[in-house]
């Protein structure tokens, strides 16, 4: 098979805290994609979803990134890349403006955008996206499509997310340094949410729950848009640093037995089961049971469950998401994770695995990939909206290196 050419080729790149992936996909002729390409690399450098070193960090993307060029055969020159941490700020804002002529038009559309986005922020922060939840026309709600519609007054929800500007800047320091460009720089939760909901899920009601290295990212859907994110600076790591302490071993020991044997609801593991613990410096290993790891590692996960619960209530969509709970990521493959998440949630819960692409299924079929294989199919529905002249300007949900710079313009000329 003949390599793709670069028009037909989309990357993401999902610098994490405990790895960093790079996956390649190829767009086919009916506007799907196939994944060519994927490329993994144990994340040094990065603490909570924010880079730390800047030196480390790049080692890690060239590593992942050469892995990813040798399997598709593809030589890669820019990618989509995802962004999470602590820093990450989203609020919902309303716009409103006079429909011109009485016929809601592209110009009314931008306009309506415009005076939705044209919040405070802090001056640390740059705006991420702006994700259109539904618009008003007089006092008909619940549009999705305005364009072309009757009316005196057009009103616009959207949802908008910013991130450290520090935090941006660092992420593009290390991409450019490894000698690419950046399409687009995403939302974590929002890229795993095109590769993990269904649309039936979004329209009812959906909370999709991201557990990683360094942080729990969260994401609201009701009636098919996004209405709420939020991060949860607690995750994988924080349950690795338990099993560290609480059986005296080094983490990366601890790593390996939390992959392996650990058990996230004690109640499915059996006393019988023994595992080797290995001991701090010339210590012999030790021997420990199975229920007594889940033991320790139980009281993590539920506590990260409870902190999800508490802003989903502080939010006010926790009665909203009757389709329940989605987990994704590679913290939330813990066996008795999906059970103890039911027993805090008291609602249905899934695990989650990215769907939507062909090619590399087998490979990419696991919650780790959730977020790469989302910016691919993220990247991909930003392609067909700028493709086409009806809607290029209805979803200004992320930008490009050319559009940060249109935005920032946007933004020091308003504030």
């Amino acid at each position: 098979m003949s390599a793709p050419s670069g028009e037909n080729i989309i990357v993401g790149l999902d610098i994490g805290t405990s790895k960093v992936v790079c996956i390649v996909g190829a767009v086919t002729a009916d506007k799907g994609l196939e994944i060519i390409g994927l490329g993994s690399a144990p994340s040094r450098g990065m603490k909570k979803g924010v880079v730390n070193n800047i030196d480390s960090t790049v080692q890690s993307i060239q590593r992942a990134v050469e892995e990813a060029e040798l399997m598709s055969g593809c030589r890669i020159h820019s990618v989509n890349v995802g962004i999470a941490g602590s820093h990450i700020m989203s609020q919902n804002s309303i716009g409103v403006v006079a429909i011109k002529d009485k016929e809601v038009s592209e110009a009314d559309l931008e306009r309506v955008i415009d005076a939705a986005r044209a919040i405070a922020l802090p001056s640390d922060q740059r705006p991420l996206h702006v994700l259109p939840q539904e618009y008003v026309i007089d006092n008909q709600d619940g549009i999705k499509d305005p364009l072309g519609m009757s009316g005196v007054r057009l009103e616009a929800r959207v949802h908008i997310v910013s991130a450290s500007d520090n935090a941006i800047q660092n992420i593009e320091k290390c991409v450019q340094r490894c000698n690419l460009a950046m399409d687009s720089i995403v939302l974590e939760q929002l890229a795993s949410s095109y590769a993990v909901l269904t649309d039936d899920e979004k329209e009812l009601g959906v909370c999709v729950v991201d557990i990683g290295g360094g942080t729990t990212d969260i994401a609201v859907f009701t009636e098919g848009a996004i209405r709420h994110t939020a991060v949860i600076p607690i995750a994988g790591d924080q349950v690795t640093n338990d099993i560290a302490q609480g059986f005296a071993t080094p983490s990366q020991y601890a790593e390996d037995i939390k992959i392996k044997y650990a058990c996230a609801l004690a109640q499915l593991a059996h006393e019988e089961e023994v595992i080797k613990v290995p001991s701090v410096g010339d210590r012999p290993p030790r021997q420990l049971s199975r229920q007594g790891l889940a033991e320790v590692v139980e009281p993590r996960y539920e506590e990260i469950f409870t902190l999800v619960q508490s802003e989903l209530r502080r939010s006010g969509y926790e009665e909203m998401i009757p389709a329940g709970i989605v987990l994704t990521g590679g913290t939330s493959k813990m066996e008795g994770a999906v059970e103890l998440a039911e027993e805090v949630f008291h609602s249905p819960v899934r695990l989650a695995r990215p769907f939507g692409v062909t090619g590399l299924t087998d490979q990419i079929s696991n919650p780790i990939y959730a977020t790469g294989v989302g910016l691919l199919l993220h990247a991909l529905q930003q392609q067909a909206i700028q493709a086409s002249p009806t809607t290029r300007r209805r979803q200004p949900s992320v930008q490009s290196e050319g559009g940060f710079k249109r935005l920032i313009g946007w933004v020091k000329q308003n504030f």
